[in-house]
């Protein structure tokens, strides 16, 4: 499937698109921040593509005017949404493109996508302490704070943290908040 807003298309990943995810997520501003180590080389980006983000519902994010992928954007079914008609939103971003309302523009298609396509009902969003740009997005997205733990598992560094989980339900963004997507 192929979701486009005003600046960007959201595809799935491709094997081929290993040199650009390698140029953002070798970044250390980029993966820890978000749970997961950088990438030390292309080939580790492009396992990264086949292990994890050739998967269902992920998507990588394209600026029109390049045609090339400058982050992610995923809903994941995992520990917060354990349920069917649920999912976790999750992304991330090459620092060269923060701050431009890029992840709120795709987030908002996604999520036009999870709740009349995919009948979604609930759309779980975490962030881990410090991470207040991901807290942000989910603030601009109409996300409401449920709690805060402070022992949230990291695996892939090995470590807990201290982690925030939002929620957006479908009659919140039908409710009011829809006015925010259109």
């Amino acid at each position: 499937m192929i979701l486009e807003t005003e600046r960007l298309i959201l595809r799935p990943w491709e094997e081929a698109d290993a040199e650009e995810c390698y140029k953002y997520a070798k970044d250390s501003r980029v993966g820890p921040i978000a749970g997961w180590p950088v990438h030390t080389s292309e080939e580790d980006s492009r396992q990264v593509i086949s292990d994890v983000l050739m998967v269902p519902e992920t998507y990588a994010i394209v600026l029109k005017e390049t045609g090339l992928p400058i982050g992610s954007i995923g809903l994941h079914h995992n520990d917060l949404a354990e349920k069917e008609d649920e999912a976790e939103l999750g992304y991330w971003l090459g620092v060269d493109y923060w701050g431009q309302g890029l992840v709120p523009e795709a987030a908002r298609e996604l999520l036009r996508h999870a709740f009349e396509d995919l009948k979604l009902v609930r759309i779980w969003c975490g962030y881990y302490d410090g991470n207040d740009k991901s807290k942000r997005v989910q603030e601009k997205l109409g996300f409401k704070y449920q709690w805060t733990t402070g022992d949230a598992p990291v695996p892939q560094m090995g470590e807990t943290r201290k982690g925030h989980v939002s929620l957006l339900t479908k009659e919140e963004w039908h409710g009011g908040i829809e006015e925010i997507y259109r």
